[in-house]
């Protein structure tokens, strides 16, 4: 495995670089630096989704025939690493990195022109209806009942999603329903697209520990949904969620974001006071934790390379997606914890109204003068502590991942 950028790679990445330093406004950088959550602040996203769109950047992993880049993989590495590196804010997910590959592989004609160029421009915005209060890692066990109305010509379901993220602000959802009930319960699945206006949705927000309303749970009540917004078959949906959690999992450079952090850590840590005096990087426990951080990150770094490289030669990463899950979640939930011993009695006080979060603030007032206690970072530690407990659990939790390598590397 060769480290070193080639030439072209490397005029690459200065072209990003430029791109970066000449679009991103010190609002959307401070959006991206003062999140509290994977989730950036909703308009500030939608703004840069826009700035990235007019470019043709906004979704470069797609098909190039649907607005894609034709970059190489290394490319698309470099490009998530400065754009992280740079502070831009992160777009949802759910549409351009998620449902958007499966409608490409499994929609129709017509299912591709309506959705793919509204993604682009953000005028459709998904959110994912998966969980269920019964369902949700395993998912197989979901039960939201879709029965098939043949003389409308509609699905008509009833039931509920929970830990739905931005269902506020989507006008679209992505979902799994049950349309039929066989001995095998991943079969009798079906994916459907649901138009959020259609009467009979209910949204129920969920206040997370952070006191930002993120996600939510959505109630189902006889909402018909054309079987035109089924994506593949009826009772096939297990299918395309197969294939859409692929992208869910990868696609990103997640090493440097936590550098970026660990650094940031480090700096202010030379700033702070330690319990029994003197500097709090030089406090031997502390130094020792931050130490043990920063190598895991330098760790992380190589490993997405060895992925990198291996999909670059074609081969199929692998249980190294799961390791990768793994590894940088538990190592961002170790940085939240460092950050908020560096953030001292600061880091204790509840002041969202400093930060970007990631959707509304319940039931807080913000001080008439905007008094904020300490710098805004100490502000973030609290709120992106608890935001990242999930990281462990979205997207597969990670038992599930040591599972996976437990069978695939280690042959258990």
């Amino acid at each position: 495995m060769d480290l070193a950028w080639s030439a072209t790679d490397t005029a690459f990445r200065d072209e990003v670089r430029a791109f970066l330093q000449d679009k991103l406004t010190p609002e959307l950088r401070q959006a991206g630096r003062l999140m509290t959550s994977v989730y950036a602040d909703h308009e500030a996203s939608m703004e840069w989704q826009r700035i990235l769109h007019e470019r043709g950047w906004a979704a470069p992993a797609w098909p190039v025939e649907y607005g894609g880049c034709d970059w190489s993989l290394t490319q698309h590495y470099i490009f998530s690493r400065e754009s992280q590196l740079a502070g831009a804010p992160s777009l949802s997910p759910m549409g351009i990195r998620m449902v958007a590959h499966a409608i490409v592989k499994f929609g129709t004609d017509t299912q591709k022109e309506f959705f793919l160029p509204r993604i682009l421009t953000g005028e459709v915005f998904f959110c994912q209806g998966y969980s269920e209060p019964e369902a949700g890692s395993d998912l197989a066990a979901l039960s939201m009942a879709a029965v098939n109305d043949e003389s409308a010509g509609d699905l008509i379901c009833t039931g509920s999603k929970i830990w739905t993220t931005h269902a506020g602000e989507a006008n679209w959802m992505f979902g799994l329903v049950r349309t039929s009930r066989t001995e095998k319960r991943q079969q009798g699945i079906t994916f459907v697209l649901i138009d959020m206006s259609t009467p009979g949705i209910q949204i129920r927000p969920l206040v997370m520990t952070s006191g930002e309303e993120i996600q939510n749970q959505v109630f189902f009540d006889e909402v018909r949904v054309p079987k035109s917004n089924v994506l593949g078959q009826i009772d096939d949906g297990w299918t395309v969620a197969k294939y859409l959690l692929e992208f869910e999992r990868g696609g990103g450079a997640a090493s440097p974001a936590l550098q970026v952090m660990a650094e940031e850590i480090a700096t202010v840590a030379a700033d702070q006071p330690a319990p029994g005096g003197g500097r709090l990087i030089d406090d031997p426990a502390f130094a020792r934790k931050l130490a043990d951080a920063r190598i895991r990150t330098e760790v992380l770094e190589i490993l997405e390379y060895r992925v990198l490289a291996a999909v670059a030669e074609g081969k199929n990463p692998g249980a190294a997606s799961s390791m990768l899950k793994v590894i940088a979640t538990e190592l961002s939930q170790s940085l939240t914890e460092l950050a908020m011993e560096a953030a001292g009695p600061r880091g204790r006080v509840y002041q969202p109204h400093a930060t970007w979060p990631g959707g509304p603030v319940s039931d807080f007032e913000p001080p008439q003068d905007g008094y904020v206690s300490g710098d805004a970072w100490q502000a973030v530690a609290p709120l992106r502590y608890f935001n990242d407990r999930a990281g462990s659990i979205y997207a597969g939790s990670n038992e599930i991942q040591r599972n996976i390598l437990a069978k695939a590397a280690l042959g258990l």
